[in-house]
């Protein structure tokens, strides 16, 4: 009987140990300006996907920032760079195949959101590869103003938008026009590193800022998500045992 009862606990400490799948997945990206961290948004589940897909295969380590306007965007993720010549012009490069557009109204240009990259396609589908984080700028009620005027050509931006461009600031004419689908939790300021670098005349900087990102796993998201709650970190035999450092699949 007791060894049955040692069976059972056994069982269900191992079973708690490997439940608990974390709510998002969530990308380091390691620079030599600094490191970041990316949640990425599961309303956006085919980019998500995507992207995962492509950094647990390494697609994007040793690439680099190939297009950087501060005040703006910095861009990266096209294949052709991780091997290209001083000065090359890059921005062409990728999988050939395209994501479809998952442009929502609440997931907005806010600075430290991440964006796909696409090229002037009529469904607005985007590249497979290549992405954008966000730096932009803070705007006054009165610049709000100005732009809903001339470059929005009289379209209202919601409170949402007034609010978030106000304070945290970003990159508004982006909205309604590509994919944003994620936000940094941590390292905005190396964006701000990034996008400050001197650039040639196509937007490249001059000595090249390479990238190498990694999905986390299944325990250290756990670890963050409890971090985030303010919870400190599940310890214990069973999950020292048999907690998983593996991967760990959304639906």
């Amino acid at each position: 009987m007791k060894r049955l009862l040692f069976l059972c606990a056994l069982f269900l400490g191992i079973s708690f140990a490997q439940a608990q799948t974390p709510q998002f997945y969530y990308v380091e990206i390691k620079t030599n300006k600094g490191d970041a961290l990316l949640k990425l948004y599961n309303e956006t589940r085919k980019h998500r996907d995507n992207f995962v897909k492509l950094v647990r295969e390494g697609y994007y380590d040793s690439l680099m920032f190939h297009r950087v306007i501060n005040n703006f965007m910095i861009q990266g993720g096209d294949p052709d760079s991780r091997y290209a010549a001083s000065r090359q012009k890059l921005g062409e490069g990728g999988p050939d195949y395209k994501i479809p557009a998952e442009i929502q109204p609440e997931l907005i240009h806010k600075k430290g959101t991440i964006g796909a990259a696409r090229d002037n396609n009529p469904a607005k589908e985007s590249a497979a590869s290549q992405f954008y984080l966000v730096q932009g700028r803070v705007f006054s009620q009165t610049a709000l103003d100005s732009l809903e005027k001339f470059r929005l050509k009289g379209v209202k931006l919601t409170p949402l938008q007034r609010q978030t461009y106000s304070t945290i600031g970003g990159t508004p004419h982006l909205d309604g026009n590509y994919t944003v689908f994620g936000e940094l939790l941590r390292g905005v300021d190396m964006v701000d590193k990034v996008a400050i670098v001197k650039t040639d005349s196509n937007d490249r900087p001059l000595d090249d800022v390479r990238f190498a990102m990694r999905v986390l796993n299944k325990r250290e998201a756990q670890d963050l998500e409890r971090e985030l709650l303010g919870l400190p970190p599940k310890k214990g035999l069973f999950r020292k045992l048999f907690g998983s450092k593996g991967p760990y699949k959304l639906p």
